[in-house]
């Protein structure tokens, strides 16, 4: 097919954007335990509960680096998990994750509440999963089937539900198992971040952030290459390629100005 262009390899981020601090980062959950007389279209109230759900485990890598890491209420103690996620948040400058904005980052801020810790440095957020969703149109939008279709990989499988209720009975075969399946979260997903740099339209700018305005803004490279004009609805750009991972970027200088406004509507 003609003029098709091929992503000839997963782009990766600069050398001046991997100086940044980004954080791929995955929660685990444990369950509400709660009194039910049922187990169809039940509605639980507040005094059926017998204790919240909670984040018991995370897994979570930066970018750039080797090692995955997987903390836990068996490895560290509550307190000292929640205590350890502050202080990656505290120190990272974008947070990645998949569904991560309403699901991720709000159940760990409560545990920093609930821990009575102030807030971290503020910090950017990546959700892929919203990428996904505007971008594409996948048959799923799960992580699992995302990769697959990709060709970047699979989630790790396992018994469900049962693994855990194993680590809630502090089973260390179940635990060794979660850190595994968490652990594999956070590689697919930062493969899938690596893979959707160039489609990420609302990411902070990384150019920017590491302090060199003059680059991509989606992978922070530096070999942008001239093609063609972009167009506002009254202004136009110059457009740029980036030659690392194919992002389309518009100029900031305006190419011209609108000299006449909008007509009048005419009844």
């Amino acid at each position: 097919m003609s003029g098709m262009r091929v992503l000839p390899r997963i782009p990766k981020l600069s050398p001046a954007a991997k100086n940044l601090r980004i954080l791929v980062f995955d929660i685990e959950t444990a369950p509400h335990l709660v009194h039910a007389w049922g187990l169809f279209k039940q509605n639980v109230s507040l005094n059926q509960i017998i204790e919240p759900g909670k984040v018991f485990a995370f897994a979570y890598k930066w970018v750039g680096t080797g090692r995955t890491m997987f903390a836990s209420e068996q490895s560290h103690g509550h307190e000292g998990m929640v205590q350890l996620a502050w202080d990656l948040f505290d120190e990272a400058d974008i947070v990645i994750g998949y569904n991560s904005a309403p699901f991720d980052i709000p159940h760990m801020q409560r545990e920093f509440l609930l821990a009575g810790l102030t807030p971290p440095k503020p910090f950017k957020q990546i959700d892929l999963l919203k990428t996904i969703r505007k971008q594409f149109n996948f048959a799923s939008g799960k992580l699992d089937w995302v990769a697959q279709s990709l060709g970047i990989g699979h989630k790790t499988h396992h018994e469900g539900h049962m693994l855990w209720r194993r680590c809630l009975d502090g089973d260390p075969k179940a635990w060794a198992k979660m850190g595994t399946y968490a652990k594999q979260d956070v590689a697919l997903t930062e493969k899938l971040y690596h893979y959707l740099l160039p489609w990420l339209t609302n990411a902070p700018h990384l150019g920017q952030m590491s302090r060199d305005e003059h680059s991509c803004p989606y992978c922070g490279g530096k070999r942008l290459r001239r093609d063609g004009t972009t167009h506002a609805f009254v202004t136009s750009y110059r457009l740029y390629e980036c030659l690392n991972c194919h992002a389309w970027i518009r100029g900031t200088k305006k190419l011209q100005d609108a000299t006449t406004t909008r007509p009048a509507t005419i009844n």
